[in-house]
């Protein structure tokens, strides 16, 4: 998962800074790494580097990211190395120079890799599908001949990507002395929205992975881009938007509304606060149909499980406690690579006040459980702290197979659930008891929001993909190149080479 931005003003210089105050507002769906590429008079200025939006940034970068209008991008690495190599935005120099970021997972980048090399004779330099599919898009633009272009040369392009790339992708892009555009793929399932400010200054228009990148810098959200459509703003401020796939429709990522957006965004019309009010209702009600046992408190995991544990703890009649305290300066868990290095950050991450558990029922909520790890030993550091019994509520369903749509959810053997019922995994995370959501119910909590929005992605609970293209040959493939073993001996390489370089 990672986190885009899209800005173009009609008259002010600023972009860069709006850029860098909307990628720190949406910091949570990527903390590997960074950048900004702006334009100005027909150059681009580019900045990118390991590491949050606040150090990959100082003030000497951003004095020299000049231009009326940019891109950003927050990586959360799915596959291959978290080296500097792979952060975005990308760019190529031809057609007409194009810079590009991403978010999502494309499932059929080796077939795409060979196609650009033998027809498009196009190089890919990193092993990122979000070169790849940047290349898809120059290589159909290149193939218009156009010494200029328009936002119907655009939208042909894009047109071609979703009859010729399969997956999950949002992304934006910008050419110098044009403007800039975004596209969504026909399934809808990593969101893209479009706002606008207008001050006495003139107008600036953004488009952005999350609606609150938009509202907390004073922008006014116009619309979801729907999927398959794509978008386009010209340097005088005209947007044009057309629907590029005729086969599109919506089913979003349901684990955005779990887990991964704040929840004072809105997504495709659907509060994700509400949702998970409503997630904490369906819960409470299932805990009161299923369970016979005394729960003395509710205490939210934060930060995500805040919302529906408050909730359940309403519908329950029971006493909701912030009895666990986050350190704010250490990353999500979930997005670590490596079990070493979550189990190592938990303790770091979190505190149990010792007020609140000791002699009492404890019920602990969580958004959802993957691997496991930090449920754990949030469950010994109930006991740790005295609980007397530790019961664990998760907002949604089981995890049992991978996503592979751009969450690092990668390998069925390293999910807690794999294999497993829910009194095996409710012993091995040590609980004394466990609940999970329904599905059912989870996708009732969203689909509240907008009911005209049937079908969602759910596969990493049931298995079903709604791109209708993986196979165990797939999954197979991506395990291989995403699993927590790979990702620590990409680590243990990467570190090999920085004391290589120091000792050079």
């Amino acid at each position: 998962m990672c986190g885009i931005v899209g800005i173009l003003s009609t008259t002010k210089k600023d972009t860069a800074l709006y850029i860098y105050d909307a990628l720190t507002i949406i910091q949570h769906r990527g903390q590997d790494a960074a950048g900004i590429v702006t334009s100005h008079k027909g150059r681009f200025y580019m900045r990118k580097s390991n590491g949050l939006v606040r150090n990959a940034f100082r003030a000497k970068h951003m004095a020299g990211l000049l231009g009326d209008m940019g891109i950003g991008h927050v990586r959360y690495p799915t596959a291959g190395s978290s080296s500097g190599a792979e952060a975005q935005p990308f760019y190529v120099n031809s057609p007409y120079g194009i810079a590009f970021a991403h978010n999502g997972n494309l499932t059929n980048t080796k077939e795409l890799e060979k196609e650009l090399f033998e027809q498009d004779l196009r190089h890919i330099n990193t092993n990122s599908d979000s070169e790849i599919l940047l290349n898809v898009f120059a290589g159909e633009l290149a193939k218009l001949e156009k010494q200029r272009i328009n936002e119907k040369d655009i939208f042909t392009s894009i047109t071609q990507v979703h009859k010729r790339v399969r997956g999950a992708y949002a992304a934006v892009g910008m050419i110098p002395g044009y403007g800039i555009f975004g596209f969504r793929d026909p399934n809808g399932i990593r969101p893209l929205i479009l706002g606008k400010r207008t001050t006495n200054g003139g107008t600036k228009y953004m488009l952005a992975s999350e609606s609150v990148a938009l509202t907390a810098l004073g922008y006014k959200v116009t619309r979801d881009i729907t999927p398959g459509e794509g978008v386009v703003i010209d340097r005088k401020g005209n947007v044009f938007t057309k629907q590029c796939s005729d086969k599109a429709q919506y089913a979003p990522c349901i684990f955005e509304f779990v887990y991964f957006a704040r929840p004072d965004s809105v997504i495709d019309n659907i509060s994700v606060y509400k949702s998970r009010l409503r997630m904490g209702e369906k819960l409470a009600e299932k805990i009161q149909n299923e369970w016979n046992e005394k729960i003395d408190v509710v205490i939210p995991i934060p930060d995500t499980s805040r919302v529906a544990a408050l909730q359940l703890a309403q519908k329950l009649g029971v006493k909701y406690s912030e009895g666990l305290i986050k350190n704010r300066y250490i990353a999500r868990t979930f997005i670590m690579p490596g079990q070493k290095q979550r189990k190592k950050s938990v303790r770091q991450k979190l505190s149990a006040i010792e007020l609140e558990f000791k002699g009492r029922n404890v019920l602990l909520v969580d958004d959802s459980i993957v691997r496991g790890t930090t449920s754990e030993q949030i469950v010994k550091m109930a006991r740790d702290a005295g609980a007397k019994k530790v019961f664990f509520a998760s907002a949604a369903p089981a995890v049992r197979y991978p996503n592979v749509y751009g969450i690092d959810m990668s390998s069925e053997k390293e999910f807690i659930a794999h294999g497993k019922t829910t009194e095996q995994v409710c012993e091995a995370i040590g609980a004394d008891k466990l609940i999970y959501q329904n599905l059912e119910d989870l996708i009732w909590c969203v689909q509240q929001g907008n009911p005209d929005i049937k079908t969602f992605d759910n596969s990493c609970f049931d298995g079903k993909y709604v791109t209708g293209d993986i196979d165990k040959n797939y999954l197979q493939g991506i395990e291989d190149i995403r699993s927590d073993t790979v990702k620590q001996k990409h680590q243990s390489n990467e570190s090999s080479e920085l004391i290589c370089n120091d000792v050079e």
